[in-house]
């Protein structure tokens, strides 16, 4: 999609804080934090939302999910974090990109 700013930066368009990426997905710092550790995880193929995901990103939804707790112990999150994800306008979704926040004050 070639105006989706969480393509852009995945395709190296767009420069982003990346804490973490592999073939799959990619981890930035958030540019508006909303908490001391404010990272955001996204695939990299393009999907708008968790509402247009379907069978085939099954395995995709889940190592993302399992790369969370490790992204956060590894920026300190130790005793606890908060994960996100907002679905559409009505969930508050801003960037049509698929995205995890996590989020957490390091200890």
């Amino acid at each position: 999609m070639t105006d989706c700013i969480f393509c852009k930066i995945a395709d190296k368009q767009i420069p982003a804080s990346v804490v973490y990426e592999d073939d799959e997905m990619l981890c930035f710092k958030d540019i508006r934090p909303a908490a001391p550790v404010h990272l955001l995880l996204i695939p990299k193929e393009h999907f708008d939302s968790l509402a247009h995901a379907g069978p085939p990103h099954e395995a995709l939804l889940g190592k993302m999910m399992l790369k969370v707790p490790q992204l956060a112990a590894e920026h300190g999150l130790r005793n606890g974090f908060k994960t996100q994800i907002n679905t559409g306008s009505g969930g508050g979704q801003e960037v049509f990109h698929l995205h995890v926040h996590i989020m957490g004050t390091p200890v």
